[in-house]
């Protein structure tokens, strides 16, 4: 796999020598329990898989050339390169301004860009018409390009089935600019497009296949998640699933089961294909290694879990998701949310707010503590939280005696 050049301040010297040892250990990515980071009273099992993913990597290399490469211009950025604080921070720092949040509000208007101004393309992709909107106003869009490979194949897909007259169905969060930029391109290539949150809309789209609610329900129900003119009657005979890339794996797989299953009991002793596409390769690779690294963790003992990344991150709220239906999980943007030994501030994902919490560390001791990151995470993220953490106990080694230890594993092994 490709090798990006990113800034060494996104690296950790001690993550970095745990990852390496575990694929020495695992080269063919199988074993998804966790690495154990043992600092005496504190111990961090860490995710098998976590951090930046080829995507994300790939934009941030893109994003400091852009920066390096045209000193004295103008530059911006469509939304957020990625859905991390800190990495958008940096940006900001070095000059680069935002034209619309996460949402797609404008920040700055369109009206004051120049040809010559640079514009870089968020690793989400961008919707068609604001693409159109740069082009004519003579503003080239490729060479700084951050989007995702793996967005760009959800993509072609979306192209492919939606020239074969299938509706696209996208298991996607419809105000996330992954799914606003996927559902552009579907419109334009399909008839019709409608945006799925999750198994128990599906279940409500179900209803309408098999014919137990009406087109006034449809549209009442589904409001502002698909395109005009959708017909439940006409666009629900052939159906394909795709997804935004960072959606919970697992429920996109269940939700293309459950149509295809639908289809085959509307349309007895038809071919399934007439009425299904096949799209599961539409599944983003690091997606399904992190969240099954995750599935890895939920298999050990721990006292609590720390989720680290930024707080619109989707998905590092799935992370959070699994983890908290076995541990109390915190989910944190930096080491700045571990307050104190008795203290943190973290995100409460299902309510939209932060909150403190005292007392989440155990006085038992060793302290067991699940650690992952979001793919949007850098690894000196993480190793700060560790430093942060050992720090709220006197007796704990320093990272270079733990790192010596992880030297002498890797020899033995």
């Amino acid at each position: 796999m490709k090798s990006f050049q990113i800034p060494e301040f996104y690296r950790s010297p001690l993550i970095s020598k745990i990852k390496q040892l575990r694929r020495l250990q695992d080269p063919r990515k199988k074993d998804f329990s966790p690495g154990v980071l043992d600092f005496g009273p504190v111990q961090f099992l860490l995710a098998r898989h976590f951090g930046f993913c080829y995507g994300v990597e790939n934009a941030v290399e893109i994003a400091f050339k852009a920066v390096e490469e045209n000193p004295g211009k103008r530059i911006f950025l469509l939304s957020e390169m990625i859905h991390n604080p800190e990495v958008n921070k940096d940006l900001r720092e070095r000059g680069v301004d935002f034209l619309h949040d996460t949402l797609g509000k404008e920040l700055i208007s369109l009206d004051v860009l120049k040809s010559e101004d640079i514009v870089m393309i968020p690793a989400f992709g961008a919707p068609l018409g604001l693409i159109e909107t740069l082009e004519k106003k003579g503003i080239p869009t490729e060479k700084y390009n951050t989007t995702c490979p793996f967005v760009e194949r959800v993509w072609k897909k979306s192209e492919q089935i939606g020239k074969q007259d299938y509706t696209i169905l996208i298991h996607g969060k419809v105000n996330h600019e992954e799914t606003r930029s996927t559902f552009s391109r579907s419109e334009r290539d399909s008839k019709a497009v409608l945006v799925l949150r999750d198994m128990e809309e599906a279940n409500k789209l179900g209803k309408y296949i098999s014919g137990e609610f009406s087109q006034e329900q449809f549209e009442t129900e589904f409001h502002g998640k698909f395109t005009k003119g959708f017909s439940v009657k006409e666009h629900l005979k052939r159906v394909g699933v795709i997804n935004q890339t960072t959606m919970l794996a697992t429920e996109t797989q269940a939700i293309a089961d459950y149509f295809k299953q639908l289809m085959k009991e509307k349309y007895p002793g038809e071919d399934t294909q007439a009425h299904f596409a096949d799209t599961r390769d539409t599944l983003c690779y690091a997606t399904n290694e992190n969240q099954d690294a995750t599935y890895g963790l939920l298999k050990a003992e721990a006292h609590l879990a720390l989720v680290v990344g930024g707080y619109n991150s989707s998905n590092t709220s799935h992370l959070v998701e699994l983890l908290e239906a076995k541990f109390p999980t915190y989910f944190i943007s930096s080491y700045r949310e571990l307050l104190s030994r008795e203290a943190i501030r973290h995100f409460i994902y299902h309510e939209k707010q932060t909150k403190e919490t005292s007392h989440f560390l155990p006085e038992t001791t060793p302290v067991k503590i699940i650690l992952t990151s979001g793919a949007s995470c850098p690894d000196s993220e993480l190793e700060q939280v560790i430093h942060k953490v050992i720090s709220f106990f006197p007796t704990a080694k320093t990272t270079d005696e733990v790192m010596g230890e992880l030297k002498l594993e890797a020899h033995e092994n």
